[in-house]
């Protein structure tokens, strides 16, 4: 670093994506992309998008999303945020609704950017052990003096709260916003979405970038009432008004059209993830009830870290964390049912000769 840099981001750990090796062809399943491209729709629409508009800015309110976005949920558009992925409206969320005297809250085995967003912010957050089966006790967010960050469900387990749970940590936290991130909710859990018209507390972030086949197109949204909405437009309008790129707006438009090809998706995706899940078990493996597009898993016999130093070698892409509660375990993204069998294959070598 510089001699230049605040000293109160000295001691900041920037967010770790997921590797991107680029030494030779791996099967990915490391950072839960989806396995199926965009929609027919999504390609033809950007196929079509005039080149030549990209010198004009794109739309700053993004006006056209967002109404289409508050048709499918039901809601209006003023409901509606958008932003430069989900992670930018988590980001303005810490920003808008916590400072010195409103700390943070979340499991302290959760997403990794909430401990960045705390530091860099320079926010007192309190971290909340998960249980021993890795699952989410609701009572440890209830009647707290901060806001409440929950994925749901819970990255790297899998694991989803119930949405009568959900509720009951809005309704003890009346004064207190509750941001239920939901990058994950399509692959089989309960979305908060339809609590939004009954608690003002409430800010639901959801993203493209997984069941809409778009990481690349860095497109997320928040959904909430109009005052928590108004608050995180202010903030988006003092940092980057343009904050969404004008083919992914027209993307967003396309992928929402294309509804259906999406659901089958992830139908596909969650069959997959059981096959996975069942022939994993049967090699002796321990999983959680994942809801989420990828398994966490614990191999028989072999280290978390060993296990997917062993798969990368054979080339096979898989993320372990390295950290007390999760060193056991790695997290596999549900790819192709191809993918998964290749994982499977390298599985079956490495069990076959462990001490390799």
């Amino acid at each position: 670093m510089s001699r230049f840099l605040s000293k109160r981001l000295f001691a900041l750990s920037p967010y770790v994506a997921g590797e991107q090796p680029q030494d030779m062809q791996y099967v990915k399943l490391n950072t839960n992309e989806s396995p199926f491209p965009p929609s027919p729709g999504v390609i033809r629409r950007l196929s079509e998008a005039e080149a030549g508009k990209l010198n004009l800015y794109p739309d700053p309110e993004g006006r056209a999303l967002r109404q289409k976005l508050a048709e499918y949920y039901g809601l209006k558009s003023e409901n509606v945020v958008l932003g430069n992925g989900s992670d930018e409206i988590l980001s303005f969320a810490f920003s808008a609704f916590c400072d010195g005297e409103n700390p943070v809250t979340y499991p302290a085995t959760s997403y990794g950017f909430y401990p960045v967003f705390a530091a860099l912010y320079g926010l007192r957050a309190r971290e909340v052990p998960l249980r021993e089966d890795f699952s989410i006790d609701p009572e440890d967010y209830k009647q707290n003096d901060a806001m409440v960050v929950l994925a749901n469900p819970n990255a790297p387990t899998g694991l989803a709260l119930d949405l009568d749970e959900i509720e009951g940590i809005l309704q003890a936290n009346p004064d207190r916003v509750v941001v239920v991130d939901e990058a994950y909710v399509d692959f089989g859990a309960q979305s908060a979405v339809a609590l939004i018209p009954r608690y003002e507390n409430l800010l639901v972030v959801q993203t493209f970038s997984k069941a809409r086949s778009m990481a690349g197109a860095r497109l997320g949204y928040g959904l909430g009432s109009e005052a928590l909405i108004c608050d995180l437009q202010t903030i988006r309008n003092s940092t980057n008004p343009y904050n969404v790129n004008r083919l992914t707006l027209l993307a967003g438009e396309a992928a929402l059209d294309d509804a259906a090809y999406y659901e089958e998706n992830c139908r596909t995706i969650q069959k997959t993830r059981a096959f996975a899940a069942e022939e994993l078990k049967k090699r002796g493996f321990v999983l959680t009830n994942s809801l989420a597009n990828f398994l966490f898993a614990k191999c028989p016999g072999l280290p978390g870290k060993r296990y997917y130093q062993l798969l990368k070698e054979r080339g096979v892409l898989v993320r372990h964390f390295d950290k007390p509660v999760t060193t056991d375990y790695v997290r596999i993204t549900v790819g192709s049912l191809a993918q998964m069998q290749r994982l499977l294959e390298a599985t079956d070598e490495i069990l076959a000769r462990p001490e390799d």
